[in-house]
């Protein structure tokens, strides 16, 4: 018999054993997640009493106070924003103090810094109404105010929240920070220069100080001078040089070689002789950062080119269809490389500025919330840029047309001259030169007359009467067209009746020529002689009209001839008459 006594205590212990599990599942929970703050003893013991004015709830707040103090040279004030826990207690008045004094320094100098960026929830938790964030919503407990560099060694300055017993928590410079302010202090402190500057000169005039507004413009008229003397030395270096193809590489870089000696000057001159606020700096730091990426970008473009140019002047020469094809070919895969090359450039130097610049920090998630709308905005806009791209692309792979290929194109002869990123160039016969955008010119049909051989047959017509002897213009055909250089594959010749009308046969002569140009001339040159032959040898071989006189016709023209016999007789009569009264002619009375 089963014993269901012990039922009862069976499922106490159960119950007990499942709420013994959840306490501790519940227990680890709480251990697992990172606490809102950081806990201490006190705050800045040997400080003064926190003043009113110190708002210190959110980060907002603290900067905001802190740049309020130091900017009223309340230093004293400014060191209750800090936390000088790595400070004896007894030198935190002093010391803090002149902390707080270096750090305004840096920060006006070192980074461009706005309150209104930093979050002003006492949670510092980030707000992302779109959702894409996922650190949304979730409280902070440090953030990042500012990153600066002193010889390649990155230096952060943090913003940490403390709280003490059950006081409200409060936000200031993590003791980290506070104690890398020295060091940043001699990195982006006052220069020599400005120690000299009066005190009435630095004084806040909007953004910036009011020396500062005084001394940008010299500075830049300064670097100015440095870019236009560099200018005019890289030219006349490029004038010493023999000419060549270092002449034409060192005549196409004077302006990117001035830039980047300009970035290097005003670097220096920021590094040693002046330093301006945050706002000055960090627009210099960002133009000489592009500046000097293009300029370098732009100097490799002209090696490669100018290495193109020497390649193609040995190589190819002249361009046209006369050049071998493998040499045709080979140049138009070096456009194609030239332009790998300048996309491959104008991306390195994109990430690098944007690496240095450091926009992928501080404007990472923003790039990414609006990657869509910028795909869509850069596709409708660059649509026809897009197309020219791949176009170009296409034309360079798929090879319907190669560099120094005779096209025909809108009924025009021309060569293909080069194939850039959106457009062709094309050399017409008459030396004018075409531009094509590539996809309207991938949109058209064209002929090639190139894209095998440069070989060409062609014909030429003639229009002669029925008692022309065909036989020896044949003749005369094939001894002219042997004289000419241009006309090869002399069995392919041929001289044939096409078509004949009443009064008159049109005589067609074949013949196969070297390339199309050539051809062409060798053509009106056969033409020529053997007009010159029929006009000098046998004139009555040009077709003329046959008019037939009826008996009709010729009794009207009788009649009408003694008509006129008639008037004219009479008319003769009437001037005799009235010539004179007595029937002498003038003058004979005498």
């Amino acid at each position: 018999m089963k014993n269901y006594r012990s039922w009862p205590l069976g499922i106490v212990l159960a119950v007990t054993l499942l709420f013994s599990s959840i306490s501790l599942a519940q227990t680890q929970g709480d251990e697992s997640e990172e606490p809102r703050w950081f806990t201490m003893d006190a705050i800045n013991a040997g400080l003064d009493k926190v003043p009113e004015e110190a708002k210190r709830m959110s980060p907002r707040e603290t900067i905001r106070s802190f740049l309020n103090f130091t900017e009223d040279e309340n230093y004293a004030d400014a060191a209750h924003l800090l936390n000088l826990a790595d400070i004896a207690p007894a030198e935190q008045p002093e010391r803090g103090a002149e902390l707080a004094k270096q750090l305004a320094e840096v920060l006006r100098r070192g980074e461009w810094l706005n309150a209104s960026d930093l979050p002003g929830r006492q949670d510092a938790a980030i707000e992302d109404p779109s959702g894409q964030n996922p650190m949304a919503g979730q409280p902070r407990r440090n953030i990042e105010l500012a990153a600066l560099q002193i010889e390649g060694q990155a230096y952060d300055v943090r913003l940490g929240r403390y709280r003490v017993g059950e006081e409200d928590p409060v936000w200031l410079i993590m003791p980290e920070s506070v104690s890398s302010i020295p060091a940043l202090y001699e990195e982006y402190g006052p220069s020599m220069l400005e120690r000299y500057i009066p005190e009435r000169f630095k004084a806040s005039f909007g953004l910036l100080k009011i020396w500062e507004w005084l001394a940008i413009p010299i500075f830049l008229i300064t670097i100015g001078a440095v870019g236009v003397a560099t200018y005019y030395v890289v030219g006349l270096i490029a004038r010493i040089l023999p000419s060549g193809i270092t002449t034409i590489f060192a005549d196409q870089i004077g302006i990117p070689v001035a830039l980047i000696v300009m970035s290097l000057v005003t670097q220096l001159l920021l590094d040693y002789v002046v330093s301006f606020s945050a706002v000055a700096t960090t627009t210099f730091r960002v133009l000489l950062i592009s500046i000097m990426a293009w300029g370098a970008g732009t100097i490799a473009l002209r090696l490669v080119d100018t290495i193109m140019l020497r390649m193609t002047r040995r190589l190819v020469g002249e361009i046209d269809d006369t050049k071998p094809k493998d040499k045709r070919r080979l140049l138009t895969t070096l456009y194609a490389l030239r332009r790998v090359i300048i996309l491959i450039t104008v991306v390195a130097v994109s990430v690098y500025v944007l690496g240095q610049i450091q926009l992928f920090e501080s404007l990472g998630l923003s790039l990414l919330a609006s990657a869509s709308v910028l795909a869509v905005l850069v596709g409708i806009a660059g649509q026809a840029v897009l197309g020219n791209i791949l176009s170009s692309f296409q034309l360079s792979l798929a090879k319907p047309i190669r560099i120094g290929d005779l096209v025909i194109f809108e009924g025009q002869w021309c060569y293909v001259e080069g194939i850039f990123y959106t457009f062709i160039r094309l050399r017409s016969w008459d030396e004018r030169r075409v531009i094509v955008p590539v996809t309207y010119f991938t949109s058209k049909p064209f002929e090639n007359l190139s894209v095998k051989s440069t070989k060409m047959y062609r014909f030429m017509e003639l229009t002669l009467h029925l008692s022309a002897d065909i036989s020896q213009v044949r003749e005369k055909f094939l001894e002219y067209a042997k004289e000419e250089d241009s006309v090869i594959e002399h069995h392919k010749l041929l001289c044939y009746v096409t078509g004949q009308t009443a009064h008159a046969q049109t005589v067609t002569c074949y013949l196969m020529t070297s390339d199309p140009m050539a051809g062409w001339t060798a053509e009106m040159n056969i033409r020529e002689k053997l007009m010159a032959y029929i006009r000098d040898e046998h004139p009555d071989w040009w077709p003329r009209d046959v008019v037939v006189i009826s008996h009709h016709d010729v009794a009207r023209g009788e009649q009408r001839g003694k008509s006129n016999s008639q008037h004219q007789g009479a008319a003769g009569q009437t001037s005799s008459d009235s010539s004179d009264p007595s029937g002498q002619p003038d003058g004979s009375a005498e």
